[in-house]
């Protein structure tokens, strides 16, 4: 796994301002930055892999929903073919209306508030015996919902 590390990383520097998917066998992989948009653009799963790189991944066959909601967004990415020595295979460039920057951030500010939010709900649950649970769960909704249109 390091040498793909080292690999991801080296092409991360080529592509700063893309997403860069990696094509492996009948999936397709992404690492740190990239992970977190794919990962909040669709609700796809995080894990992290050595030195605590997000990693996320898809079947190879969502790859052309996965590229036209980036185009729809303004997103640049490369496809690297990792069976081809890891050359591009495909490219998308926004030039300057790249919008790379912004969704990285609006991603990080949902992964960071998902990850709370998933402590929340399993402390929540082990308390499931507890008899004031309810009334616990009921102002948490209340808090959520106040701001809700009826």
């Amino acid at each position: 796994m390091g040498s793909v590390i080292n690999i991801a990383k080296d092409m991360k520097n080529k592509h700063p301002k893309d997403v860069v998917f990696y094509k492996v066998g009948a999936f397709v992989q992404l690492f740190g930055k990239d992970a977190y948009i794919i990962s909040y653009l669709f609700d796809y799963n995080l894990k992290e892999i050595k030195e605590n790189i997000p990693t996320c991944g898809f079947p190879k066959r969502a790859i052309s929903k996965v590229c036209a909601k980036l185009e729809q967004k303004k997103i640049n990415y490369v496809i690297i073919d990792t069976k081809k020595n890891y050359e591009v295979n495909e490219k998308f460039d926004n030039k300057n209306l790249n919008e790379y920057d912004e969704i990285l951030e609006k991603a990080k500010r949902y992964i960071k508030v998902r990850k709370r939010l998933k402590s929340v709900k399993e402390e929540l649950l082990k308390q499931t015996e507890e008899e004031n649970i309810m009334e616990k769960i009921r102002r948490i909704e209340e808090i959520a919902y106040e701001n809700r249109k009826i």
